[in-house]
């Protein structure tokens, strides 16, 4: 026992609280996920061991997909010594992209990017390794002549790009 100010005695302990390796689950993920259409886009690990897996697709992600990577991946950590919470999903429709197969995906979408503090809206036209390409349309002032513009952006340099939904 540990005495505290005014006499008080209490227990004096210490949790060691053992983290679950972020890289140790991604690697499990890009595993399973080597011979399927699906990309992982995400992972992290938060207070408590709460595992948070995002993935993506081409086709856009079903429930079974999410079922069988939570299965995989609690068959493979030892839940005796690692306890966690996990958790499987797909990348929101409206999430930024944190992979380049994101952006790769959204070719000839419209998008939103935001750079240097300011919006910007177009289509997605070109993903390369170190930027992608959006053409925005320009209306000269006092006219209704529309000028196409194709913005370079590096990956580095926006705070985030995301498929721009609509509702018509």
């Amino acid at each position: 026992m540990h005495r505290f100010e005014g006499g008080r005695k209490f227990p004096f302990f210490i949790v060691i609280y053992r983290m679950i390796n972020k890289d140790v689950v991604y690697q499990l993920v890009a595993e399973f996920l080597q011979d399927k259409d699906c990309f992982l886009t995400d992972v992290s690990v938060g207070k408590d061991n709460a595992i948070v897996v995002e993935i993506d697709s081409e086709r856009g992600v079903d429930i079974d997909t999410c079922c069988e990577i939570n299965k995989f991946i609690e068959l493979n950590l030892n839940r005796d010594i690692e306890d966690c919470s996990l958790e499987v999903g797909s990348a929101g429709i409206t999430s930024p992209f944190k992979v380049k197969k994101q952006y790769e995906k959204n070719i000839g979408n419209e998008v939103e990017v935001l750079s240097g503090g300011k919006k910007i809206f177009g289509i997605l036209k070109e993903v390369g390794d170190e930027h992608f390409v959006v053409e925005v349309e320009k209306k000269e002032k006092g006219s209704r002549i529309v000028n196409h513009e194709q913005l370079r952006f590096s990956y580095t340099e926006v705070k985030y790009t995301k498929y721009n939904l609509k509702f018509n």
